[in-house]
């Protein structure tokens, strides 16, 4: 039995463990309200007026836009990439699948830094002009593991005698695709696609050496945070990134442990 010391000490741990994480995001929320419109405590009043300015400028609407566009082709093309990538490694047995199965995971384990220079590099060797569709294939290459762990994760917890049952059935290749093993799928899917988009739309590094002279939010943000009479709009565009990254985080929980109570009711 824990001590009663022991359990206010972990409660204190923890409660200094939730301010050190969120106390900065905190303080960007308020100061987005600021009437002040300067990152100075105490907060001097509430207001909204900075977020219809934000809403006017067009530099900021741009670079939105831009990064919503991203977020979601990067994160389309992960999701058909991912899955396609964890059938193959779950469903076959081939020589080098293990191999192929860690070079689809490395990605996301490369400092930013490397891989931004690596694409950056790539795309001016092939003569391929750096812009959006750099921005989008740059995002989709780290983005495709998001999907990849999910839904290879549901197609080892699924059982491949449900597909054999469905050809030996009569049944052709799309149809076991479409009416077994889709359904089983598309929730993992979908918390991977969700989970590509929020860490898409959030990424600077990699898009900073593959975007040219495109600007997104990121990359709008980071080149406006110095100037003092951006700083009520940089906090807007921060508390907008915080609800673009937290929702679909949040969602994609909510949607895979959903589908565990489901599987686990099943069986």
């Amino acid at each position: 039995m824990e001590g009663r010391g022991t359990r206010i000490a972990l409660r204190i741990a923890t409660a200094v463990t939730l301010m050190f994480i969120y106390l900065p995001l905190t303080l960007v929320v308020l100061y987005a309200f600021n009437q002040r419109g300067t990152n100075a405590w105490p907060p001097s009043g509430f207001t909204l007026d900075w977020f219809a300015e934000a809403a006017r400028n067009t530099g900021l609407q741009q670079a939105f836009v831009t990064s919503l566009t991203v977020a979601i082709f990067a994160s389309l093309i992960a999701v058909l990439l991912g899955t396609l990538a964890s059938m193959a490694v779950a469903r076959y047995r081939f020589f080098g699948r293990e191999v192929i199965s860690f070079a689809v995971i490395f990605p996301i384990a490369l400092p930013g830094v490397v891989t931004g220079m690596a694409l950056s590099t790539t795309f001016g060797t092939l003569g391929f002009p750096l812009g959006m569709v750099s921005i989008i294939v740059s995002h989709a290459t780290f983005c495709v593991v998001l999907v990849y762990n999910n839904t290879i994760a549901r197609l080892r917890r699924t059982s491949a005698s449900f597909e054999e049952a469905s050809a030996d059935l009569g049944a052709h290749s799309f149809q076991t695709f479409r009416f077994v093993t889709f359904p089983a799928l598309r929730s993992a899917m979908l918390a991977g696609g969700l989970l590509a988009f929020a860490l898409s739309f959030d990424e600077v590094i990699v898009t900073i050496f593959t975007a040219g002279g495109v600007k997104t939010l990121p990359i709008w943000i980071f080149q406006s945070f110095r100037l003092a009479n951006q700083t009520p709009l940089v906090n807007v565009a921060g508390l907008v990134a915080i609800a673009l990254s937290v929702i679909p985080v949040y969602i994609a929980s909510r949607v895979t442990s959903d589908a565990g109570s489901v599987a686990g009711a099943r069986g």
